[in-house]
């Protein structure tokens, strides 16, 4: 099948020499292909993780109690990597990090300094554009996690909680959660947390929700705490691997990542393959089953504008019609377009079965890598209208997905609306031409 990753391969630039090798794609919930406003530079709705020409992998190496004149010179020195775990005013613990040849690391996090590969900031469900989350409060860490793989077959990649910052260093202050371990190492937790799912049966058509865990600034797998800063961490899960599989999940306390291994993504739908889909609905020639006027999905270069033919499904029932403006429970007032678009709650009455619900357009999910299959997009998730297939919507309807500091809700994947609803999701109904 046509992988995702060959669309951005040049015919000339083929030869495994040439085309470093990919470990994998890090996709945020919660935008539909792109970040609002676009993607640029590092800031971006979707992240490749390649081999670099050059590992700049680190490993732990030496321990120094603090106040030692080691432990200064290994904070101090911007060559050294290295992770300072203050235990109280006077007493600090210094582990130096060494150079790994065997591995490449990538750092996520909310900052923009140069050490992070891959800008995240906060989610807002539904945001059309950049500005509607520049007044949230950040929960997001400035150096939040890291992300480091194997440079050999498998390929494996491994998380840890905190990156480290522009003097190669991590600090955890005394407020932070951290504990020495039996082996005489040291291990922490950041202020809010780095949790991942690890889907069961991994990202396919039988994939099942997995456990959300926390991880640590050394990699190890803990229970969840009872809030997300709370101090005292969970128990450690030995059975449990820090190893990202294809379809795990990364929550960042503000946005939550999706990771996607490279055989994953040669077996996912690719742009191509849902625009193909889209084409042939409309070739279909859907119906209005009242206006009897031709309805068809606008271009993926459209995803975010209403369109004249656009499609408009009542969440209760399934029914999918064109735009019409009768039928709402408001004083039987008849409605616009732009007005339904800013209150999409409204409860408006199927004409063919007489459920009421909400009445909303129906947009096509564009971001492939969301996709467990290649199956025709059926359904959509309720209340926001986006289309997928039937098993990618049952999938992330049984996802509990983090939400603020202590609640879990399931969410459109396109969009990050928590679904409603009694399954989160409708199976749409259309009518055929009648000639």
């Amino acid at each position: 099948m046509f992988s995702p990753e060959q669309e951005n391969i040049s015919p000339s630039s083929t030869s495994s020499s040439k085309v470093p090798v990919k470990y994998g794609e890090l996709m945020v919930l919660g935008y539909n292909g792109s970040l609002p406003n676009g993607d640029r530079g590092r800031r971006k709705s979707h992240f490749s993780l390649s081999r670099r020409p050059k590992a700049n992998g680190v490993r732990p190496s030496t321990v120094h109690a603090a106040c030692t004149a080691q432990a200064a010179k290994a904070i101090s020195n911007k060559d050294q990597h290295s992770i300072s775990y203050t235990l109280s005013r006077g007493q600090t613990v210094v582990v130096e990090y060494t150079h790994d040849n065997n591995t490449d690391m990538f750092q996520i996090g909310r900052s923009t300094e140069s050490p992070i590969d891959f800008v995240v900031t906060d989610t807002v469900a539904g945001s059309q554009s950049n500005s509607d989350t520049q007044s949230v409060q950040s929960t997001i860490s400035r150096f939040a996690c890291r992300v480091l793989c194997q440079r050999t077959p498998p390929y494996t990649a491994r998380i840890y909680a905190a990156g480290f910052d522009s003097s190669k260093n991590i600090f955890l202050g005394e407020k932070a959660a951290k504990w020495k371990t039996c082996d005489g190492q040291m291990d922490g937790l950041t202020t809010n947390g780095v949790l991942v799912m690890h889907p069961r049966h991994g990202f396919t058509e039988d994939s099942k929700p997995g456990v959300w865990r926390e991880i640590s600034v050394c990699g190890n797998v803990f229970t969840l705490r009872e809030t997300r800063s709370a101090q005292q961490r969970g128990k450690m899960v030995e059975a449990e691997s820090q190893e990202l599989v294809d379809g795990s999940l990364i929550d960042l306390c503000g946005a939550t990542l999706l990771w996607r291994t490279a055989e994953g993504l040669s077996r996912t739908p690719t742009v191509k393959h849902l625009e193909a889909l889209r084409q042939e609905i409309n070739a279909a020639r859907p119906q209005c089953p009242v206006g009897f006027n031709t309805l068809a999905f606008p271009s993926m270069r459209r995803k975010d504008t209403p369109d004249e033919k656009q499609p408009w499904v009542y969440l209760q029932c399934g029914h999918v019609h064109g735009y019409h403006n009768w039928g709402s429970h408001r004083d039987r007032d008849r409605l616009d377009r732009d007005q339904e678009e800013r209150e999409p709650g409204r409860s408006r009455e199927c004409p063919m079965c007489r459920a009421s619900g909400p009445y909303v357009p129906l947009w096509l999910g564009c971001e492939a890598s969301f996709y467990l299959d290649t199956a025709p997009p059926t359904h959509a998730f309720s209340p926001c209208g986006h289309v997928c297939s039937e098993k990618t919507a049952v999938f992330w309807s049984q996802i509990p997905l983090p939400h603020g500091t202590h609640t879990f809700h399931a969410a459109c994947p396109f969009c990050a609306q928590q679904l409603s609803g009694e399954q989160g999701y409708v199976r749409l109904i259309f009518q055929g031409p009648l000639d």
